[in-house]
């Protein structure tokens, strides 16, 4: 069996321990100012936050362990519990909004108690960074669960990154052939251009450019099932002659290209090899050449605390994962490359609705995932993953940027019309 593997995590729960613990949380819960909890503990419910708000979040406690874990180890200690099954709730993404949207309480959580534990994550996480070594060793913990995981819950796409709804009646597979599309038209590519992908995922970025403009593509991953599933794919599409696939670490990859792109492979990079990934990229282009970055982000204004603490995504499922800021990254563009930005967008309400999909599919697959050997606590993992994502976004404090970046003598690329985000 595939399993969370987590810790038990339990905590005293009896007796004056337990109850001071859980009157500390309490406490803490009674500072929400903006939408409303409901906790639900023995038939008792408890309310914090503005009384008639129109964001709700419910939690049912199932085992007073909880108040432990969370008193204990903050935010990780509310995943880990929930993953254990000591609460539930109808709407977990609404639990996580309400959260998001009281930072300053999540904050006062993350200190007290928690800070004693945090060395030790922090300790952990830096075992995680992204050396050559530790890249693979990250890549592998996440996108070599098995490539059954991922088709249970993405589309026929196979694209795991956020899609771009052009229409209410988009579906999540046309949503992402959109994304595909407009990466494309950005970089404005032709029959001529070598285009170079930097982070493969299973493939569709480079079969689409491929078969649709007909160019030549070389894309690397560090992930073997990826690769394994990629080069059937290729061979099955008859498009041997036309896209190249590597084994390969950025960092060693070597020649010019017309065009680059990278698709949420940057989250991987980590914030200490920010430089060495964008110097690496802008030597890899043409002195015309185009570059489109899609990226996770998180705000400016949180970029700073985020770099020195550690969160559940990066303990549980995104070992050596950090997310930089646009500030950031254009920063270090500018600094450390000859690259000037031509384009961005912002859509990241579109990665709610894309991680909501990817929600309702995984649930709907719960019988054939443990069929496949992914235990029930795997499963409560990575739906807390999801919604906890999906809250994210929904409340901005992390969003979805493209960036198209140019070399200095690049054509301006034809810039199109306004993407409604």
């Amino acid at each position: 069996m595939k399993s969370s593997s987590l810790p038990l995590g339990r905590f005293s729960t009896n007796g004056l321990t337990g109850s001071l613990l859980r009157r500390g949380v309490l406490r803490q819960l009674a500072q929400l100012k903006h939408g409303q909890l409901m906790v639900v503990e023995d038939g008792e419910q408890m309310l914090f936050g503005t009384p008639g708000s129109a964001l709700l979040g419910e939690v049912h406690v199932l085992d007073p362990a909880l108040w432990g874990m969370v008193a204990s180890n903050g935010s990780i200690g509310a995943g880990e519990a929930f993953i254990h099954g000591y609460w539930s709730s109808p709407d977990l993404t609404a639990v996580v909004r309400v959260f998001v949207s009281n930072l300053e309480v999540l904050d006062a959580m993350e200190g007290g108690l928690a800070r004693l534990g945090r060395p030790f994550v922090q300790g952990l996480h830096w075992l995680n960074r992204n050396t050559r070594k530790g890249s693979q060793k990250n890549i592998a913990a996440h996108y070599d669960l098995g490539n059954e995981l991922f088709e249970q819950f993405l589309d026929p796409t196979m694209m795991y990154s956020a899609a771009q709804f052009l229409s209410p009646s988009d579906t999540l597979e046309q949503a992402q052939l959109n994304k595909l599309e407009r990466i494309c038209q950005k970089l404005a590519l032709k029959p001529s251009d070598h285009l170079l992908e930097i982070g493969t995922g299973w493939g569709s970025m480079a079969l689409y450019a491929a078969q649709h403009y007909g160019c030549r593509v070389t894309t690397t991953t560090l992930s073997k099932e990826q690769f394994a599933f990629t080069a059937k794919r290729i061979e099955q599409l008859g498009l041997q002659d036309r896209v190249t696939l590597l084994l390969k670490d950025y960092r060693d990859l070597s020649g010019e290209y017309d065009k680059l792109v990278s698709i949420e492979m940057i989250e991987a990079v980590g914030h200490r090899f920010l430089p060495t990934y964008f110097k690496q990229c802008a030597q890899l282009l043409k002195s015309n050449g185009l570059m489109l970055l899609q990226a996770i982000t998180i705000r400016e204004q949180r970029y700073e605390q985020a770099k020195r603490s550690v969160d559940f995504i990066q303990r549980y499922i995104f070992p050596g994962g950090a997310l930089p800021s646009v500030h950031k990254m254009l920063d270090v563009v500018s600094r450390e490359t000859d690259m000037n930005l031509l384009h961005m967008e912002d859509f990241g309400l579109h990665y709610a609705r894309t991680l909501r999909l990817w929600h309702e599919n995984f649930r709907l697959a719960h019988g054939r995932l443990n069929e496949l050997g992914y235990d029930d606590y795997f499963l409560r993992l990575w739906e807390f993953y999801l919604c906890y994502c999906e809250g994210g976004f929904l409340e901005r404090t992390i969003g979805t940027a493209q960036l198209l970046l140019a070399k200095p003598a690049a054509m301006t690329a034809p810039l199109l019309g306004r993407f409604d985000a």
